[in-house]
């Protein structure tokens, strides 16, 4: 297997990087699929006659194994480089689905637990964190717009794979043009064997095509000197195990938390949710499964552009500034759409579709924060440690709305009241994270390497 070690990987030279985001995005792109579950999360409520809750659980585990596989294997990742990372991480995502679909054709829920969500989620793991250090050490520049080419694909994924599989649940089950219909569980089995082929192709293609750097490279006329520059930008490195023990790393841990907290919850539930705030008295909803699954593409488009836009913003006013954005003026945004939402479809659609690139963004710009506090040393390992945040966060989102909404009422009765108590937590949490982030500071010198040098120096020169 020595044909995925980081030293077969290593770009000759004049080797152009902008080869390299194309394979970043066929791996996250394959992964982001997590977000496009809300799509069948009503079959699979109906077909093991199951909770909102229980279900939210396959989801929750998967973001769960997402932080602690990256926090465990982000040095793993450094040392061994991309293309291994990427290929063990195609055989666990796409073994969750094969595993995943036994449990939904023997009607076993726990087999779906261990299969799309354990394991299945230490390939979202793996597979999040293996592009992102390469991509910010082929753009050292410009490592907002690094974060936000190599995060973009996991936020777009579900753009991709809520009309897919809402086609294939469709075509799979020949009752799907039925009044108020809802995809069986042998249709969801079918999907999930599908996408597991599919995904393990376009995963292959990413981790034989991506390449890393040579140590001395830099690109055509950058002056390292001029990142220095920046407020909270140093030319230090600090390692992963030293990362963890700042007052920084923590602070940017309670930022993510929180603001992936409250973008989780309308993402997990994102389906269901519009068709509920827009049900009559007599029970149905003004919205259709199809514009449900529609305004899930439509959400995974802004979660993706988010992604770009926000990050690469980022670059001009500073991370600590953009995080402000977040968390700030998602905070009114949720107060706005708890209070006001039902009002009309467009409000809604366009509250939700700036709350969540605030989302992704949120995502796609703490890479580079991390960057600026800790240097280039190691930030895969740091960024794969932050990320039990997402973990913890992958818990308290769904478990939020679901415990809220299980009291209310049973699936396909709720209304928009159900929903508010939910969303006013949310905007508790987005200003705790908010207050976090006014408390980042510079990291203090005892924490920095010794004699580390910055990556990507004037030691060479190399094409762009």
């Amino acid at each position: 297997m020595s044909w995925l070690d980081r030293d077969r990987t290593i770009a000759p030279p004049g080797f152009n990087r902008w080869l390299i985001p194309p394979a970043a995005l066929a791996v996250h792109l394959c992964i982001g699929q997590a977000y496009a579950t809300s799509v069948y999360k009503t079959a699979l409520v109906a077909h093991f006659d199951a909770s909102l809750v229980q279900i939210g659980v396959i989801f929750s585990i998967a973001i769960v194994m997402l932080g602690l596989s990256a926090a465990i294997m982000g040095t793993w990742v450094d040392s061994n480089g991309p293309r291994k990372a990427m290929f063990v991480a195609a055989l666990f995502w796409s073994g969750g689905f094969l595993i995943g679909s036994l449990g939904i054709f023997s009607n076993q829920l726990w087999l779906v637990y261990l299969g799309y969500g354990f394991i299945g989620g230490i390939g979202l793991g793996i597979g999040y964190i293996s592009p992102v250090s390469t991509l910010i050490k082929w753009f050292p520049d410009r490592p907002g717009l690094a974060t936000g080419m190599a995060i973009m694909g996991f936020g777009g994924g579900a753009l991709i794979a809520s009309p897919v599989s809402t086609m294939l649940l469709s075509f799979y089950d020949p009752n799907s043009g039925a009044a108020n219909w809802v995809a069986s569980g042998d249709a969801v089995g079918k999907l999930f064997l599908t996408l597991a082929v599919i995904y393990c192709a376009y995963m292959m293609f990413g981790a034989f095509t991506i390449k890393v750097p040579a140590a001395d490279w830099v690109p055509a006329g950058f002056d390292p000197t001029r990142v220095r520059a920046k407020a909270l930008v140093t030319s230090n490195h600090v390692s992963a195990r030293n990362a963890i023990r700042t007052r920084q790393f923590w602070l940017l841990w309670v930022v993510l938390f929180c603001n992936v907290t409250a973008g989780i919850g309308i993402l997990e539930q994102a389906a269901p949710m519009i068709q509920d705030f827009f049900r009559q008295n007599d029970g149905d909803s003004l919205v259709s499964a199809a514009v449900a699954g529609g305004f899930v593409g439509l959400l995974s488009l802004a979660n993706m552009g988010g992604r770009f836009i926000w990050s690469a913003t980022s670059d001009k006013t500073g991370r600590k500034n953009i995080y402000m954005v977040y968390l700030g003026v998602g905070t009114v945004l949720y107060l706005l759409l708890a209070l006001f939402g039902p009002s009309t479809t467009a409000l809604y659609v366009i509250l939700a579709f700036i709350i969540i690139s605030f989302y992704g963004g949120g995502f796609a710009t703490i890479p580079a924060y991390l960057r600026d506090l800790f240097g280039t040393f190691q930030v895969g390992a740091i960024h794969g440690r932050l990320l039990t945040a997402w973990s913890a966060a992958g818990i308290a989102g769904p478990l939020i709305v679901n415990s809220f909404l299980d009291a209310q009422g049973a699936p396909g009765e709720l209304t928009a009241a159900a929903y508010q108590p939910a969303l006013l937590t949310m905007v508790g949490l987005l200003m705790v994270g908010f207050v976090a982030n006014l408390f980042v500071r510079p990291v203090p010198s005892e924490f920095h390497e010794p004699d580390k040098p910055l990556v990507g120096s004037a030691a060479g020169r190399a094409q762009s």
